[in-house]
């Protein structure tokens, strides 16, 4: 019986373990996952990665390149310095998705389970689900086509603030059929746009809406 017992042992042993998802680094150059894999944490510095269609990845980050997320695949979180970050139709994240430098655009199913932030750039929502806040400094904002904001909005007012950035005034914009259930917080000035079709429960600190009628926030 002691020498089967070390003889299944050391059989379970040769066995590579199977569950060990692979991490996909690198230094220079882009990262493609392939449709339908499933990987570990993917990075890289100088280079843009993009996430296959129905494929599912742990974090993901790069400094200067963009990221994308495939229809329908999936992500613990998205970082990126320098790039904008897009989520295809029912991808979901999650955690947070980040970016400095770079516009942030969900497309319909998509969704993020943390929060949804930048520094620089516009935000482009169409009916995503974005379950934290959703904070910017200098971009413009459309919240649209039936989007849900769970932690509400927030354009935070910093040092940089000044200089080219503070030639250009936020606009914020509510869409019909969009529904933000958190607080809308402006520590610099914006102009606010509401659709009478849209659903804000939050309170609004630090701007006046403009409500407004059709599909489209007035020019």
């Amino acid at each position: 019986m002691k020498l089967a017992s070390i003889a299944l042992t050391a059989l379970f042993c040769a066995v590579p373990a199977a569950a060990a998802e692979r991490s996909v680094s690198r230094v220079l150059g882009s990262i493609d996952i392939a449709a339908n894999d499933t990987v570990g944490s993917v990075s890289t510095v100088n280079g843009a990665i993009e996430i296959g269609p129905h494929a599912s990845a742990a974090n993901v980050d790069t400094v200067n390149g963009h990221l994308r997320l495939g229809a329908g695949a999936s992500a613990n979180s998205l970082s990126t310095v320098n790039g904008g970050i897009t989520l295809e139709q029912d991808a979901h994240v999650k955690g947070g998705v980040s970016t400095v430098n770079g516009g942030l655009h969900l497309t319909p199913g998509a969704e993020v389970g943390g929060t949804l932030s930048n520094v620089n750039g516009d935000v482009l929502l169409i009916g995503a689900h974005v379950a934290g806040v959703l904070s910017t400094n200098t971009g413009s904002i459309q919240v649209m086509n039936g989007t849900r904001l769970d932690g509400g909005i927030h354009i935070e007012r910093t040092e940089h603030n000044w200089g080219i950035f503070g030639w250009r005034t936020p606009r914020v914009v509510i869409g019909p059929g969009a529904v933000v259930a958190g607080p809308l917080t402006f520590d610099r000035k914006v102009v606010l746009y509401v659709s009478d079709r849209a659903v804000v429960t939050g309170a609004i600190a630090g701007a006046t809406p403009i409500r407004y009628s059709g599909n489209l926030a007035p020019e």
